[in-house]
């Protein structure tokens, strides 16, 4: 039930989708002042989402800044969020374009900023699935040669608030004190940070995979119209409406 109103509600919380909506309320519509509004607001939302200056203003409201870290000091785990990697039709996984979450975590764990690396992540599109994100990534992991011992793993959560769960639950059974490093997008990382407190995880954002808002640079450019943009704000509006909703839940 879950992944099914979280799939509907990509369809509303996209710019582009409101656009499509809006032009065909224009076309259909035999009443002209409708027909003028649709056209006049479809024009409006597409400059405004499409504007990379815009984006880039908002994006860097948004994201959370990374943590200083102490000198010196080794960090019981990096927790790393799934939802960089994705199973083929022959049920094996690969990396999409999120997999910096891992290579962040791989360089803390590489230059001894970590002790442990822990993965979250099961598979949000078919749960009862064989394919788990987090036993993919166990896998791929000992392959580059990353000590069993220093690998934590569980691979049940489909949502954020799952992953604080079930990682906070692995975490206790290792007897591991925080804080811990938590790893994930920029753009995740305000609502995944509250979460994790939330669930009396003790975590400090370490973020990356920027996809707006990483450079302050205004040229010509950022004020043309760029689909790039336009899709960039799904994740966004959808970390704003998954914020709200993290923030009434119990």
């Amino acid at each position: 039930m879950y992944i099914f109103f979280s799939n509907l509600a990509v369809l509303f919380i996209s710019p582009f989708n409101w656009i499509v909506a809006l032009l065909l309320v224009a076309v259909l519509t035999k009443n002209q002042k409708w027909k003028k509004r649709s056209l006049v607001s479809a024009v409006v939302i597409l400059f405004l989402f499409s504007n990379m200056f815009l984006l880039n203003t908002y994006a860097r409201w948004w994201d959370v800044s990374p943590a200083p870290l102490e000198k010196g000091k080794v960090y019981s785990a990096a927790i790393i969020l799934g939802g960089f990697t994705s199973e083929d039709n022959k049920g094996k996984g690969f990396f999409n374009e999120r997999s910096d979450r891992l290579i962040e975590g791989m360089h803390l764990m590489a230059t001894g900023r970590v002790s442990h690396i822990m993965m979250s992540g099961g598979n949000r599109d078919a749960p009862a699935a064989q394919f788990t994100e987090g036993a993919w990534v166990y896998k791929t992991l000992k392959e580059f040669n990353f000590p069993d011992s220093a690998l934590l793993v569980e691979h049940r959560s489909i949502n954020t608030t799952e992953n604080a769960e079930y990682t906070r639950q692995v975490l206790q059974q290792g007897h591991l004190k925080g804080p811990y490093l938590l790893v994930t997008s920029a753009f995740h990382m305000r609502r995944a940070l509250y979460i994790f407190r939330k669930k009396g995880v003790d975590v400090l954002p370490y973020p990356c995979d920027y996809v707006a808002g990483n450079t302050n640079t205004a040229t010509l450019d950022n004020f043309i119209p760029n689909l790039y943009a336009l899709s960039t704000w799904n994740f966004y509006i959808k970390e704003l409406l998954g914020m709200v909703v993290a923030h009434v839940q119990r």
